[in-house]
This record gives C-alpha cells, structure tokens and sequence, in this order.
C-alpha cells in the first residue's frame, strides 16, 4: 500500500478569544477599544484647577474684582445713590459740636455710612471715590516696580559679572535708602501743576512714580535668583547649541518661565503699595483736598475718634478689607503655582 500524498493536517490550535465565554469577549473589547484617550492638561489649567479649590482664595479674588468695579464705575455708583462726595450737609450737623446729628454718626435713608462731622459729606460716596485713588496707585506703581525689576533683575542674572555686580549694588542702595522720607520730602516741594496735571494729579502722578521705583529692587532680586539657577538648565544650552542670539534666549527660553514668581509676587506687592498711599495721605503728603482718599479720612478722623468713631471705623475697615483680600489671593495664586505644593 502506498503513502497517502498528504500527511493529515494538524489539528488547528484553539483560539482563547473564541472560546472565551461570550461576556468576557465583550469586557476585552470594552476595555481594549472603548478607553477615552488620555487628555494633557496645560500649566495654567494646572494652576486654575489648584486655585478652584482654594476658597478663601477665590473669596479675596471676588472682592478684589468688586472693588475694581466700584473704583472704576464710582461716580455712576454715587449719582445712583444721590450723594456727591464734595457736597456739604451742613442740615447733617449740630452747630454746637460740630459732629452729626443722631446715633451712628448720621446713619440714615439718605446717608447709609453717616456723614462727616463739621461739614456733612457724605461717608459712603467718599469711601467710593477714595477706592479709586487706592487702586490705581496699589496697581501703577506695581506696574512700574514689576517692568523695572524684570528688566534689571533677568539681564542681571543673565549676563553676570560686572553687569550683575552694578544692578546689585543699585538694588542694595535703594533698599536700605529711606523711602517714606524721600517721598514726603519730594511731594512737599512738588509744584502744583506739571506736565498738564493740576493739584492731586500731581501728587498721585509722582507717588506712582517713586513708590514703583523704590519698590521694583524687591521683585528684582527674586528675578535675578530665578535667572540665575535657570540660565544653565539644559533648554537654555539647547537653544545656544542651536544658535539662538541673546535677546531670544531671554524672551523665549527665560522670560516665560519667571511668570510664575512674577504674578507671585505682583498679587504681594499691591497692598502694600496700597497702605503706602493711605499712609502718605494720612501724613498730608497724599492727594489734596477734596479729593477722596482713604488714608487722609483716617487722619481726619482722629481728632472725633471719641465723639464719632464711626467715622474712623469705615475707612479703616476700608484698607483692612482691601489688604486682606488682596493677601488670601496672593498666597492662593502662589499655592496654585508652586508645582511642589499639597493643597
């Protein structure tokens, strides 16, 4: 007998999946094919997603936007309450004392916070209007310190040598120079008008000017640290490797990567700009009279504190407010943006 022509085909192996029962087939396909892909998050969703959770932050970040919308729409504000805050009620005051009718320093249907004694404007419409004057100064001369001190404290942590040597020893000198001194010694010889600004303009022009200016050694320094540890990182060698010039390693490799120190210590550096103010106005170096300011109230109120503390109480709950709300929002926008952080 002969051999047949073909061997007998080996038997075919069993497939797993097929004989798999039919609902784990169906929890392989489910798990295999039906698996969202993973989604990347950038930094700054990062940074909003810690700041959400962060309620005493969002709190002070919610006052500060609601300051910011009375500062900017003050006058609308008081026309709607019909008070103007230069409008004197002398009908407010008793003629004998000099302080306002009634309880609570004249509060009333008409004059919510009260009115000031002697002359009877208005407390509410003022603490509007001296929001304004807090505001853009806190806010302006953190402008000025942050441009001045991002520019100086990067190219000196950049270039080094000489260069870093001169911007440190400028920096060690403004800050141990005396700057409440200085700035009341320059606005009490400032004249009244200048560059077309009258009167307070002046006043608010110039403490813009010299509070940012003394205060941009402070984000300097952090500037030039961050520079320095961050110059020799490997992108910054890649990028010279591949023939970057200066200025774009400075904008492009070093720059975005300080944001974070630097809207850090911006949220920091406005109340304190913010008690600076109050504290030249109440010292009467601030703003003139009668424009509205928060710190020259303060240093009016002194002489009625025992008569009608109300109306020391109101501006300083003022400042307390605004600075504090100005500090839970730094300290939460720092926590956001410290990748090292466990909130």
């Amino acid at each position: 007998m002969t051999a047949p022509l073909h061997e007998p085909s080996a038997k075919a192996a069993p497939n797993p999946v097929a004989a798999a029962a039919p609902g784990a087939v169906d929890e392989a396909a489910a798990v295999g094919g039906d698996t969202e892909p993973v989604q990347g998050r950038s930094p700054a969703r990062i940074a909003w997603e810690r700041l959400r959770r962060d309620r005493l932050a969002l709190a002070g970040g919610a006052v500060i936007l609601a300051l910011v919308v009375i500062a900017v729409f003050a006058p609308v504000i008081s026309n709607l309450i019909g008070q103007d805050p230069n409008v004197f009620h002398e009908d407010t005051i008793d003629p004998l004392f000099g302080t306002p009718k009634g309880s609570l320093g004249g509060i009333g249907g008409e004059h919510l916070l009260g009115v000031e004694p002697v002359n009877g404007r208005d407390i509410l419409a003022r603490i509007l209007h001296g929001a304004r004057i807090s505001l853009l100064v806190g806010f302006l001369s953190a402008l000025v310190a942050v441009v001045l001190g991002t520019v100086l404290g990067i190219v000196a942590g950049f270039f080094g040598g000489w260069v870093d040597a001169a911007i440190s020893r400028v920096m060690d000198g403004l800050l141990a120079f005396p700057q409440l001194l200085f700035i009341i010694a320059l606005v009490s010889v400032m004249p009244n008008d200048m560059l077309g600004m009258t009167g307070s303009s002046v006043r608010v022009f110039v403490m813009i000017l010299v509070i940012g200016f003394f205060g941009w050694p402070y984000i300097g320094r952090v500037v030039r640290g961050q520079t320095l540890s961050m110059r020799e990182r490997e992108y910054v060698e890649a990028a010279r490797a591949l023939g970057a010039g200066r200025f774009h390693i400075l904008a492009k490799e070093l720059l975005p990567n300080l944001v974070a120190p630097i809207v850090v210590y911006t949220t920091m550096m406005i109340p304190t700009n913010i008690l600076t103010e109050a504290a030249l106005s109440f010292l009467g170096v601030g703003v003139k009279p009668p424009t509205a300011s928060w710190g020259q109230m303060l240093s009016n109120a002194i002489d009625y504190y025992d008569s009608d503390p109300l109306y020391m109480i109101v501006p300083g709950v003022a400042i307390f407010t605004t600075v504090l709300a100005f500090n839970l929002f730094g300290d939460g926008v720092r926590d956001a943006l410290d990748p090292k952080g466990s909130r």
